[in-house]
C-alpha cells in the first residue's frame, strides 16, 4: 500500500477517468458514461482532495510495470472514515483488486481509530450497491442529492441521487 502524493496526481487522474468514463471504462463494469457526460475527476480536484487534512488516497501499482492500477480515497471524519472513488483499471477489474483495496482501506480506518466506514453510491448503480453489500456494507436508508451545480464530477444526463451505505468495523 502506498499513499498518493502530488507527484501521483496526473497518473491518478488518468486511472480514475479511464475506469469511470469514456470507451476505456466499457471494458470494465464501473463505467458511468450512460449517466454522465464529461470526465470523472481532474488533476486540480485530486490535488485539492490530497491537500485536505485527514485525507489519503491509497494506491496500488502493478508489481512488474509499476503502472498505477488501483486507488481509493479516504477522509477521516471523527470516528467515521468516508470512502470514495474506489478505482480499479478496467483491464483488470473482477480479479480481486477492488476487494483488496477495500480491505486495506478498512485496515487503515481501524488504525486511525474509526469504527465505521461510510460510502455514497449513485442509486442507479444497483450492481455496485450489491457488490458493497456482499462485503458487509448496508444501506442506511439515507439519500443525498447529487451536486448538479458542481460540474467538476461530470454533467449528469438525468436526475441522480446518492444512497448512503455504512459498515461497522468490529
Amino acid at each position: 500500500m502506498k499513499i498518493a502524493t502530488p507527484f501521483d496526481v496526473p497518473e491518478l487522474a488518468c486511472l480514475v477517468n479511464s475506469a469511470y468514463r469514456g470507451d476505456s471504462a466499457r471494458k470494465g463494469w464501473t463505467f458511468e458514461s450512460d449517466l454522465f457526460d464529461g470526465i470523472r475527476t481532474s488533476e486540480a480536484l485530486l490535488a485539492e482532495m490530497l491537500a485536505k487534512s485527514d485525507t489519503n488516497i491509497l494506491l496500488r501499482r502493478n508489481q512488474e510495470t509499476q503502472a498505477l492500477v488501483g486507488s481509493v480515497y479516504l477522509e477521516k471524519k471523527g470516528d467515521l472514515m468516508y470512502l470514495g472513488m474506489l478505482t480499479v483499471s478496467p483491464e483488470i477489474q473482477a480479479k480481486g483488486l477492488g476487494k483488496q483495496l477495500l480491505a486495506e482501506a478498512e485496515t487503515l480506518a481501524r488504525t486511525h481509530g474509526c469504527d465505521t466506514i461510510e460510502i455514497t453510491v449513485i442509486s442507479r448503480r444497483t450492481e455496485l450497491i450489491a457488490w458493497y453489500e456482499r462485503r458487509g456494507y448496508a444501506l442506511t436508508g439515507e439519500t443525498r442529492p447529487f451536486p448538479v451545480e458542481d460540474t467538476r464530477f461530470g454533467l449528469p444526463k438525468m436526475a441522480l441521487e446518492f444512497v448512503v451505505m455504512r459498515k461497522e468495523l468490529g
